[in-house]
């Protein structure tokens, strides 16, 4: 849902009734992840997918039929060997899980703020009851950092558990359901929360404003990172040459690195294969948590570079953090496709992917096996 936070934001504020279709649980090779989302309003118009498709045209009828239904929440499973009632799978082979509820806006101010809020950039939690006691089923709060926690599940101890549980994933930055109630002593029943969440955007820092920059600012951008490019020559560092950069700042590269506040999300790429400006940002970069630290270079500067990283004190398991020459092999020859096969890397680390071509028999999204953090579907048991 809030990855629509945009546009479910106006319609929160127009007090128009809608119904999300949410992924809950995956399991195999399933297109979308936890937190996608399908949404269905009043005048019928359909926002997002939950599937690429292959589902989503059944997803939409189940949503219309809560809207002029009794609009009770409930779970849903497709799968590609599925004998439900909906007769539809996912043609990919695998499961995904959905919780469908109704959000009437003019019920639910706070689910309002938090729409704005996460439209705005802001980072927001937001915890729905997906299976548990019917009293509790779909009830939700909503958490933003130095906010009261606002909506309830129904019972004040639940809710100071359910906000422990969201504000504790809100800081992981990714979406995904928790289990409370029977161990916490808080219920007699199982409970699962979905605890959806988005985050400011990560932060892509490239070094050296050359035009390789240029081409990964442009990329970057496009793969949602917050793009800054750095350079301590200010007749070079100027935006009108990097107009996909989010800032452009001249400074020295270390300087402007030991300046910022950073999470583990933030990539570095450094483009100026220019030993003064290479080595006192790399040895800082490579000390921090940062999720890639990548250098541009031939094989020969990259040795020569490793050399003068080790003189700087850097240990040999800072330095196999570093990935350098930076990028996958494609081949590439211009400053475009350099930076395609950067991103291309970037991708690949962040997911664990192998880099090589899928017709190889790598699976495409995951291995199969049990639903690791997902709830059944109330469907199996009708």
């Amino acid at each position: 849902m809030l990855e629509l936070a945009a546009e479910l934001a106006e319609r929160a504020r127009a007090g128009s009734p809608f119904v999300v279709a949410t992924v809950m649980g995956v399991a195999g090779s399933a297109p979308r992840q936890p937190g996608a989302s399908l949404v269905v309003d009043a005048d019928g118009a359909m926002l997002g997918n939950v599937s690429g498709g292959c589902v989503d045209s059944a997803v939409y009828e189940e949503c219309q039929r809560m809207l002029t239904g009794d609009g009770r929440p409930e779970a849903v499973r497709f799968g590609y060997t599925d004998g439900d009632a909906l007769g539809v799978g996912l043609t990919c082979g695998g499961t995904i899980e959905l919780f469908l509820r109704r959000h009437e806006p003019g019920f639910e101010p706070e689910l309002g703020r938090a729409l704005a809020a996460a439209a705005d950039g802001e980072p927001v939690a937001v915890a729905t009851v997906v299976r548990g006691p019917s009293a509790h089923l779909g009830r939700m709060i909503t958490v933003r950092p130095g906010w009261p926690v606002e909506g309830t599940l129904g019972d004040q101890r639940l809710d100071r558990v359910a906000f422990a549980q969201a504000d504790g994933v809100l800081h992981a930055g990714l979406t995904r359901t928790v289990d409370i109630g029977v161990a916490d002593s808080h219920c007699g029943q199982p409970m699962t929360l979905l605890v959806e969440v988005t985050t400011p955007p990560p932060r892509m820092l490239v070094f050296g404003a050359i035009d390789h920059a240029a081409a990964l600012a442009r990329v970057g951008a496009f793969l949602d990172y917050r793009v800054t490019v750095c350079d301590a020559r200010a007749t070079f560092a100027t935006p009108d040459r990097f107009p996909h950069a989010d800032e452009v700042v001249v400074d020295w590269p270390h300087r402007y690195l030991e300046s910022q506040r950073l999470d583990g999300r933030t990539v570095i790429c450094a483009l100026t294969h220019d030993p003064k400006f290479d080595v006192p940002l790399l040895t800082a970069a490579l000390r921090l948590p940062m999720a890639y630290v990548g250098a541009m270079g031939s094989r020969r500067t990259h040795e020569e570079r490793l050399a003068r990283l080790r003189d700087a004190g850097l240990t040999d398991r800072e330095l196999d953090r570093l990935h350098s020459p930076i990028g996958l092999d494609l081949g590439a020859r211009t400053p475009r496709e350099t930076a395609l096969s950067i991103a291309a890397e970037i991708v690949a680390h962040r997911h664990g992917g192998t880099g090589v071509p899928l017709r190889t028999g790598v699976p495409i999204h995951g291995v199969g096996g049990p639903l690791a953090g997902t709830v059944l579907s109330n469907q199996e048991s009708r």
